[in-house]
């Protein structure tokens, strides 16, 4: 027997070991198309391992980078699932953590490590070369860095699995079984309902992303709408769609960074773009809507949260899962707790009226993108390459379990800068839902 038959054998004891010991339903398929178990079903959920490479890598590196770079390379795959497939196969033996590894053999563990640690990594790993994310300084060049890196990948590729619109943030659902597109819809109905837009105002749309809330405040509530986003590929998308609309002199889309936006608006909506400014630069963020907003009137805050913990201290370590994400996915960013987005409104001048949380929203929004992405695999990797679109699959697919789990939420909030006397608002929120 060879080392490579040794070390190939050696595994897939383990494998039968932590399949029995746990009772996991699911199997697996080894670089030379055997399985564990030997008589695993062809139609049977399976992690697919491609080369022994991938072994020795974890190994050398049991962390969540190098698994990232296995499954964008292909060298770790899913067989007849998805990743919520994946995530949903829980062992049917409900032994704690602590007491399983308790029942492992070490040595056994220990001798197959070593045979892998000797072993040739393979290649190739694509992310390698990404740098090790960092906290947003808040530079507007920055800025505009970090949101190229996501949002100009290809405006053919996001509108693969958008909604018509192309809005790229939690959709609003008015019934759990709407689609994408009715949902959308929704949801920038309910945006300008809650900001009780009017004919006339002026709305300012800070990260107005392709354009969709913008155009749609113009088109049905009659506002002069101001758009701003640091992603050119957005701004050439809805200067297009502006012409297309005939909203010339109603809309208006233009790059730039939020912090130097001029001039006073009657209406602020924040849609998804707390999550790229960087927890240190939020009283810059809040100041800057303060500055912006004229004295009677509404800012809608649209933001993902995590729970809070016991101080924001512990609350600003980020766990592994959240450093992939914002290293390969969104650099730059991170997210607020709500109790803490709704102190920074009132420490910078703001009353707030309503706050509602859209977490479940969201767990359906990220599973209907992530859907229409896998649907149309081989568009996006004609356009993208197979790596992005593997990342985008594990990112949508991971938002929506974390969602679905309550590890993040999301929320909306209205607030006006406070004042003495009235605030302007009905006396109840029955004229939402109209």
């Amino acid at each position: 027997m060879t080392a490579a038959d040794e070390r190939l054998q050696a595994f897939k004891t383990i494998l039968a070991s932590l399949r029995e010991r746990v009772g996991l339903p699911l199997g697996f398929v080894l670089w030379d198309g055997s399985t564990v178990p030997a008589d695993l079903a062809p139609d049977a959920l399976a992690i697919v391992f491609a080369d022994e490479g991938a072994i020795a890598g974890l190994v050398r590196r049991p962390r969540l980078d190098t698994l990232s770079n296995l499954w964008v390379s292909k060298r770790v795959d899913i067989r007849n699932g998805t990743l919520f497939d994946l995530a949903d196969a829980r062992p049917t033996n409900k032994v704690r953590t602590r007491d399983f590894w308790k029942t492992l053999d070490k040595w056994a563990l220990a001798k197959l490590a070593w045979k892998f640690w000797r072993t040739d990594r393979g290649g190739p790993w694509p992310l390698e070369a990404i740098p090790t994310e960092q906290p947003s300084s808040g530079d507007p060049g920055e800025n505009k860095q970090n949101i190229a890196y996501h949002y100009d990948v290809s405006n053919a590729f996001y509108a693969l699995w958008l909604d018509d619109e192309m809005v790229y943030t939690c959709a609003y659902c008015t019934d759990w079984n709407n689609d994408i597109d009715r949902m959308q819809q929704d949801k920038l109905e309910i945006i300008c309902r809650k900001l009780r837009l009017k004919p006339g105002e002026t709305l300012l749309d800070v990260g107005c992303g392709w354009g969709a809330l913008s155009c749609y405040a113009a088109q049905h509530y009659g506002v002069t709408a101001y758009g701003v986003t640091l992603s050119e590929h957005q701004v050439a998308y809805a200067q297009e769609k502006i012409k297309r609309l005939g909203l010339e002199g109603k809309v208006r889309i233009e790059l730039k960074d939020y912090s130097t936006v001029e001039g006073q608006f009657d209406k602020v909506a924040a849609i998804g773009i707390q999550e790229h400014i960087g927890w240190n630069n939020y009283p810059k963020y809040y100041a800057t809507i303060k500055r912006v907003l004229k004295r009677d009137g509404f800012f809608l805050h649209h933001a993902i949260t995590r729970p809070a913990k016991r101080t924001d201290k512990v609350f600003l370590k980020k766990r592994p899962e959240f450093a992939i994400l914002t290293r390969y996915i969104f650099p730059g960013g991170e997210l607020d707790h709500i109790g803490n987005t709704v102190q920074s409104l009132e420490r910078n001048g703001f009353e707030v009226h309503d706050v509602e949380g859209w977490r479940e929203h969201y767990q359906r929004t990220c599973r209907l993108w992530h859907d229409r992405l896998l649907a149309n695999y081989d568009k996006a990797v004609a356009e993208v390459g197979e790596v992005k679109t593997r990342m985008w699959l594990v990112y949508l697919a991971g938002c929506s379990i974390a969602f679905e789990r309550s590890g993040v939420g999301l929320y909306q909030t209205l607030s006006t800068r406070r004042k003495r006397g009235p605030s302007g608002l009905p006396p109840t929120r029955a004229d939402l839902y109209r």
